[in-house]
């Protein structure tokens, strides 16, 4: 029994600094982020995300299962980013009631722009890792399969 206590024990500090680490680190590139006049984190996400396809497009559903993000929020998220003009909202050809998000050159722009905040934010929250503690650290973090 006391095995199973130390284990579980363990695994729970090891989620509350994990969640602690992100809290800080993701509250620092907010208030970069808003410091410099760029829109929230979560703008940077689904831009990053349509940017990485080919074709710069990516149904809501996918979106929403890419980024863990619940719909209803990201309906709103597509939205206020659509108004913004970073991102286009398009007739889907396989489905004619479904939608496609697709990536505007403003949202090009717009994701580059913030990378340059985001990135200096992220090395400064995470100087304590060297490259290679960082490498590893990933790797763990990407080993657990969730």
């Amino acid at each position: 029994m006391n095995q199973k206590i130390s284990t579980t024990s363990a695994r729970a500090r090891a989620w509350i600094a994990l969640y602690r680490a992100w809290t800080r680190v993701s509250g620092l590139v907010e208030t970069r982020l808003k410091q410099a006049g760029h829109p929230p984190l979560a703008w940077y996400d689904v831009l990053w995300e349509l940017e990485k396809m080919c074709d710069c497009y990516l149904r809501p559903v996918e979106l929403e299962a890419r980024l863990l993000m619940q719909q209803h929020n990201l309906s709103r998220l597509l939205t206020r980013m659509e108004t913004a003009g970073l991102i286009e909202k398009l007739r889907c050809p396989e489905d004619g009631r479904g939608l496609r998000v697709r990536l505007t050159e403003q949202g090009r722009q717009m994701r580059n722009a913030m990378w340059e905040v985001y990135r200096p934010a992220l090395d400064d929250a995470l100087e304590a890792l060297s490259p290679a503690e960082a490498d590893a650290l990933a790797e763990r973090l990407d080993g657990l399969g969730v």
